[in-house]
């Protein structure tokens, strides 16, 4: 059975217009990348609570382009397009090239028998931190829920 082992409260740097969020999953470090390599899976948790999303593009590799529209609750769909700059197994990182402009860090490290997710969003601008800050604190910890979600059911 795979549990939730720790959900951190979020973290802040306003000097680097930086927002973090930790989580650690009793998952392998294999099955979190699946659910980022495999665009069927990465669709199912990526964003918050009762967003859908559709792909339209997913080039996994650096240099290549992820575009997706985002849909919300209401219907409303945001058009989103993101490049990949960096892919391993311990780190991926992408600008999202849409605005908001942000450069997304998403860590993934081995610990205690589980996998610690590390998720850093950070903001060009002070405005844009300052604006998304309490949005993005929240939509954050609930993409991390349903991963979290996504993995107690891939481990099942």
């Amino acid at each position: 059975m795979l549990d939730l082992l720790g959900k951190s409260l979020g973290e802040s740097n306003a000097a680097t217009f930086e927002l973090v969020s930790r989580r650690k999953f009793d998952a392998s470090r294999n099955l979190v990348n699946r659910a980022w390599t495999e665009p069927e899976l990465l669709a199912q948790w990526w964003g918050p609570n009762g967003f859908t999303n559709t792909f339209h593009t997913f080039d996994f590799r650096p240099g290549g382009i992820w575009e997706y529209t985002m849909h919300s609750p209401d219907g409303t769909g945001f058009p989103n397009r993101s490049v990949f700059h960096e892919i391993g197994p311990e780190c991926i990182v992408l600008r999202h090239e849409s605005r908001p402009n942000f450069i997304l860090t998403f860590t993934i490290e081995v610990v205690d028998g589980g996998t610690e997710i590390t998720f850093r969003q950070t903001f060009e601008t002070e405005e844009e931190y300052n604006k998304l800050k309490p949005i993005c604190e929240e939509a954050n910890e609930q993409n991390l829920d349903r991963l979290g979600s996504l993995l107690k059911r891939l481990y099942e």
